[in-house]
C-alpha cells in the first residue's frame, strides 16, 4: 500500500473511532514507534532512533495527560508512564536496547489489558440491554 493510501486509511480510522478505540490506536502507535527506534539503534540510524523515541514519548505524554486523576488506577498508570518516559530517555541517550525492549513489553501488556477490558465492558453492557 502506498503512503498516501496508508495516510487516508489512518485518517478514516481515527475519524470513525470511538474513544476507547482511539486509546488503542495510541497504544499501537507508541509500540510501533518504539519498535522502529529499536530497529534504528540496531542499524546505527541515530536520527531515526531519536525521531521514533520522540514520537513514542509524545504519545505517552498524551496518554498521561488524558488520565482522570481522581481515580487511583490513574495515579498508577501515570507512574508507569513516567517510568517508561525515563527508560526511553535512557534508551535514547545510551543506545540502551534493554530499556527500549522493556518499554515495548510494558506498553504491549498495557494495550492488551486495555483491549480485553473494553471487550468485557462492552459485552457486559450489551448483556444488560
Amino acid at each position: 500500500m502506498n503512503q498516501q493510501a496508508q495516510d487516508t486509511y489512518l485518517r478514516m480510522q481515527v475519524n470513525t473511532a470511538s474513544s476507547w478505540e482511539l486509546t488503542t490506536l495510541l497504544f499501537n502507535g507508541c509500540i510501533k514507534f518504539m519498535k522502529q527506534a529499536l530497529n534504528a539503534i540496531q542499524n546505527d540510524n541515530f536520527e531515526a532512533k531519536n525521531y521514533n523515541i520522540k514520537r513514542a514519548t509524545d504519545i505517552i505524554n498524551e496518554l498521561s495527560f488524558t488520565l482522570d486523576k481522581q481515580y487511583e488506577i490513574s495515579l498508577g498508570l501515570n507512574s508507569l508512564y513516567e517510568y517508561m518516559n525515563n527508560k526511553l530517555f535512557v534508551a535514547n541517550m545510551k543506545l540502551d536496547t534493554d530499556s527500549l525492549t522493556e518499554c515495548i513489553e510494558l506498553m504491549t501488556d498495557l494495550r492488551d489489558t486495555w483491549v480485553q477490558s473494553m471487550k468485557q465492558y462492552h459485552a457486559a453492557t450489551k448483556a444488560q440491554i
